[in-house]
């Protein structure tokens, strides 16, 4: 609905004009890779969070669930007009989210890690954004048949359609928990805060209630993510370590940066895993699309040196809403 109040804005010399000029000539591949709908989407979600538009606050959820269009589109107007600033920021940046639910799809993998090494965990997570999933062991997990895992009295309990079996539930110390990104979130800045949930969108109640539970335990427990380029941090920690199982891991986050930087970054973890050994294992850990079928479920894969091999562990919706465990 709000993006149809848009359409109906354009070429009218309104606030609208201009804003997707730097895709007027854009294949639609590069409109949805630069996900610019979430990018206008996040903008008017924010002056909603942010109490700026308060007439357009009162036509979004959840103080209505489904208000007047020409009320809204009205709303809309006023508001992009009186914070230019804002949409034109918004349009101008890439999205960036941190989906916590994306720890119910990786959790299995983290414990079989654990389970089948028998040592704590050093956890490296690239394109971490906030790092809000690099707090993945003080969650608490609910899976199929009633099985349960982690801190079952954290603010932050995750829950999704569970099918297949259950993960082995090991105790689990992490050792170290390090991550990188190329333009990291501190949740401890308020605007930034509210910015990470303006991309959630505001009839996704649970999916907010679920990131904000994140962020509060993030405030509290501080590892944020460090600036770094993504292959030039693999190339520097992705090693073994003595008396630990490390972990590199990654979530929706391996098809954005170049080839080069791809290619770099496999190259390292393979260079770790050339150099594990039974007494300082490393894995690598990933959800993403699956090649072969990029709009169906995700894929949770596993590869654990010493030995190298690949397993496919789960398909996964891509918020965790489902996940089906094949382990």
């Amino acid at each position: 609905m709000v993006l149809e109040r848009v359409l109906e804005g354009l070429g009218e010399g309104g606030p609208y004009d201009g804003v997707f000029e730097p895709w007027a000539e854009a294949p639609v591949r590069r409109i949805f890779a630069d996900a610019v709908p979430l990018r206008l989407l996040g903008a008017f979600h924010y002056l909603v969070l942010s109490d700026r538009a308060p007439a357009l606050a009162a036509l979004y959820p959840p103080r209505t669930a489904d208000p007047d269009p020409a009320d809204l589109g009205a709303a809309m107007a006023q508001a992009a007009a009186a914070h230019p600033g804002v949409v034109d920021g918004y349009m101008a940046s890439p999205p960036q989210t941190n989906e916590v639910g994306r720890s119910l799809c990786l959790v299995g993998g983290f414990l079989t890690v654990a389970t089948e090494t028998g040592l704590p965990l050093r956890c490296l997570e690239l394109g971490a954004s906030a790092g809000l999933n690099m707090n993945w062991d003080r969650f608490g997990y609910r899976f199929g048949g009633g099985e349960s895992w982690g801190d079952l009295a954290s603010p932050e309990q995750l829950r999704g359609d569970w099918s297949g079996g259950v993960p082995p539930r090991p105790p689990v110390e992490v050792i170290e928990r390090l991550g990188c990104d190329r333009n990291p979130i501190d949740v401890r800045d308020p605007d930034r805060a509210l910015r990470l949930q303006s991309y959630v969108w505001a009839d996704q109640a649970d999916r907010l209630a679920r990131l904000r539970g994140a962020i509060a335990l993030k405030r509290r427990a501080g590892d944020t993510p460090v600036r770094a380029d993504a292959a030039d941090w693999a190339e520097a920690h992705a090693h073994p370590a003595a008396g630990l199982a490390t972990i590199v891991y990654h979530s929706v986050f391996l098809q954005y940066p170049p080839e080069a930087i791809q290619t770099r970054i496999r190259a390292a973890i393979a260079a770790g895993g050339a150099a594990a050994s039974p007494a300082a294992p490393l894995a690598w850990l990933s959800m993403e699309p699956d090649p072969a079928n990029p709009a169906g479920p995700m894929e949770v894969r596993l590869t654990l040196w010493p030995g190298g091999e690949s397993r496919l562990l789960a398909r996964v919706h891509p918020h965790g809403a489902a996940v089906d465990w094949l382990g």
